[in-house]
């Protein structure tokens, strides 16, 4: 038997029911906000005030900058104070000598700054939230004109995937290979842990990655387009493009969301090694 029990509110005295107002609406989605989302922009510290699985204000995700510089190598893209180290085609000296694996080579901006800052909270931070938004800067970088038949990320050894949790270049391919329209494969495979990059010269760097990378498909005329986070010397993915054209790949280039200007920073790409970075 149910019983239905009957409130009766008497019309002679007002009843204690409190009253919500404004203020108490926003007093409660400020701690709603609080306990689920982060509260500072992980970068400046501002407060946050817009509900967002990212923990960055609006104003440092739309800080960085394109790189910019008046002498670029044809090729490569590396930035120059001059055009001495260029040639009359415009290739620096390590496109003329064939020590590039890679066709192309393309990035957003310098390894500095906010861009700098941006990628440590990713990588380091573990917010794979900023995949999205990192991923705009890789589009802005991407030539139109360029196609490919496929998308690759630069793989992690097993053992730093583990230890960090994900692989920021596989996220990053994911979603340039929804933007371009073609497929996301993980052709390549790290089979040897490198030791860290930081304190090599570029020969030492070259020689510290070579071998160190298999393609696992056969690519027989395909386009690849090669994802990582930073490009420092260009090592890494030397090694990672020849490993593709052995395999039959017939263009390989690169795209990165930022580069090591040495015009600007000699330590830069050391500081960047001692992270965990070996490009």
């Amino acid at each position: 038997m149910v019983l239905w029990r009957r409130w009766v509110f008497s019309s002679s005295r007002r009843a204690a029911i409190p009253i919500i107002g404004p203020s108490v609406v926003r007093s409660t989605s400020r701690a709603l906000f609080s306990l689920f989302f982060p509260s500072d922009c992980r970068i400046c510290a501002t407060p946050l005030e817009e509900i967002s699985r990212i923990p960055v204000c609006r104003r440092c995700l739309k800080a960085p900058e394109p790189l910019s510089a008046e002498f670029f190598c044809i090729s490569c893209r590396t930035p120059f104070q001059n055009a001495f180290p260029l040639d009359s085609e415009g290739r620096c000296a390590l496109c003329r000598n064939g020590l590039r694996g890679f066709d192309a080579a393309y990035c957003y901006g310098a390894y500095e700054g906010p861009l700098r800052s941006l990628i440590h909270v990713y990588k380091y931070g573990a917010v794979r939230t900023l995949a999205r938004p990192l991923s705009d800067l890789l589009a802005c970088a991407l030539p139109r004109e360029e196609s490919f038949d496929l998308v690759t990320p630069v793989p992690l050894h097993w053992r730093r995937q583990w230890e960090r949790g994900f692989n920021q270049s596989e996220l990053l391919a994911e979603a340039m290979a929804r933007r371009c329209g073609v497929p996301l494969q993980r052709t390549l495979r790290r089979v040897r842990s490198t030791a860290t990059q930081a304190g090599l010269s570029n020969t030492n760097r070259r020689k510290n990655v070579t071998a160190a990378f298999e393609c696992r498909r056969e690519l027989s005329g395909k386009r690849v387009l090669l994802i990582d986070d930073v490009m420092t010397t260009g090592s890494t993915a030397a090694s990672c493009a020849l490993a593709l054209k052995k395999r039959g790949a017939k263009r390989v280039a690169l795209l990165t969301i930022a580069r090591v200007d040495r015009r600007l920073n000699r330590f830069a790409a050391e500081a960047y090694s001692t992270l965990g970075g070996v490009s």
